[in-house]
């Protein structure tokens, strides 16, 4: 299949960049090396690229970004800023896609967690075992880019039979006040048969425009679970990529919640593998946009073996002139019989000028299955809101409450007191102060 490449190739100079980068050896060079040339075959995705025709991330990079310039270097000095108050966690802090060791805090007994570079040169063995085998960098040039070029990053892994009792927070904080700044890093998480872990990426920023191209490859076990968030709430020019590639095994279980609060432009890439039976995967999205914010989720399940569960719910609520874009495919293979997957997208637009572009999809290969999509794009009900007006509330108090309740359905998935304790306060005061 053929791609389309932008006419304004800022490709080579990308590629340039990392070739410096390159001429020092280390284990991971070859895998480096091999994604680099993929980078270049591939090319930056052009408008028409199909995986790409409603977000054109390759034409923003273009016109906000130098790829010839250095991050500039951060004056942030206090990160609190930027945490969850309340949550007991393990806390590891990246600044301009740097290891913050001063600011970060691993307490935590029964598990390893060292930045990635460290991981490289002391679990030589157990890290390329994983890096970069699940994360296809031959299939698209983002990742591709973050394979050949990433700065920085976390290893967690967690022995088997090991239950880990306080989540993993990783923050990422863009420090653009005296400039643009470009981070890539690349996580790795291992979950051990048996075992169980939380982890938290939130994302923040400053100052001007930046980007950040992250990759998580996740390894879950037989009999393991592993729960993942991902904040993002980033005020101003702020543009992301994010891949987060989960490999389960047989009778894992894995909840993902994915939180696109703000920002200027932001895609989600999301999938599974599902290769074992009696795993369940259950995928969560909530998107609240303003502005001229663009938000795009693509989502992958591939079931291939017997017996397994998927259940996918993303909602957005778009005002302004923001745009969403869901883009969800459910895979099941011939050997994937009795399988049971899910999958629902629904929107509210408040304005005439927001706009969403939902696309479910399904391909089966097998004839014993459970298996439905759907999607609804529409406005709040004016019937439910004359109801609540004509009991004294407010148009603009009721339009937030309704509102509410539509998110809630997401929210009240949350697992985690403290964390679900945050993310509820912030939606309900986006909703009460922007819609």
């Amino acid at each position: 299949m053929s791609v389309a490449v932008s006419e304004k190739n800022i490709t080579s100079e990308i590629a340039a960049g990392i070739e410096k980068s390159l001429k020092t050896a280390s284990s991971e060079t070859a895998l480096r090396k091999e994604a680099l040339e993929n980078f270049r075959t591939l090319g930056l995705p052009a408008n028409k690229a199909e995986e790409y025709k409603f977000t054109p991330i390759t034409r923003s990079l273009e016109k906000n970004f130098n790829f010839a310039l250095q991050n500039p270097v951060s004056k942030i000095n206090n990160v609190s800023d930027y945490t969850i108050a309340g949550v007991e966690a393990d806390v590891l802090v990246f600044v301009n896609g740097v290891f913050s060791k001063e600011t970060s805090s691993i307490k935590s007994t029964g598990l390893t967690v060292l930045t990635l570079q460290e991981a490289l040169s002391t679990k030589t063995d157990l890290v390329l075992k994983h890096l970069g085998k699940y994360a296809d960098a031959k299939a698209d040039a983002f990742i591709a880019w973050n394979t050949a070029a990433f700065q920085d990053g976390v290893f967690i892994y967690v022995p088997d039979n090991t239950v880990v009792e306080k989540p993993v927070v990783l923050h990422h904080i863009h420090d653009a006040a005296q400039g643009q700044v470009i981070s890539v890093n690349r996580n790795l998480i291992v979950v051990g048969k048996s075992s169980e872990l939380t982890v938290l990426e939130k994302f923040d920023s400053t100052g001007s425009a930046n980007f950040s191209n992250t990759v998580t490859e996740a390894v879950v076990a037989e009999n393991a679970a592993l729960n993942l968030y991902s904040i993002q709430n980033d005020n101003g020019p702020r543009y992301q990529f994010g891949l987060t590639q989960i490999y389960q095994s047989n009778f894992s279980r894995v909840n993902t919640y994915t939180f696109t609060l703000s920002g200027k432009l932001v895609r989600n890439n999301l999938q599974f593998v599902l290769d074992g039976e009696g795993i369940e995967s259950h995928m969560y999205g909530l998107y609240l946009l303003t502005n001229d914010t663009l938000a795009d989720n693509h989502t992958v399940v591939d079931h291939r073996k017997p017996n397994s569960f998927s259940n996918e719910m993303y909602k957005g609520i778009m005002d302004g002139s923001s745009k969403g874009v869901f883009n969800g495919k459910i895979y099941v293979r011939p050997n994937a019989q009795k399988t049971n997957a899910f999958q629902a997208n629904r929107n509210i637009l408040l304005t005439d000028k927001a706009t969403v572009n939902t696309k479910p999809q399904l391909e089966i290969w097998a004839d014993d299955v459970k298996c439905s999509h759907g999607c609804t794009t529409g406005q709040l009900d004016e019937e439910a809101l004359f109801y609540l007006q004509a009991r004294g509330i407010s148009k603009e108090t009721a339009q937030a409450m309704m509102l509410y309740a539509f998110a809630g359905e997401v929210l009240d998935n949350v697992k985690h007191p403290v964390i679900k304790e945050y993310l509820d306060n912030v939606i309900s005061e986006r909703l009460h102060k922007n819609f």
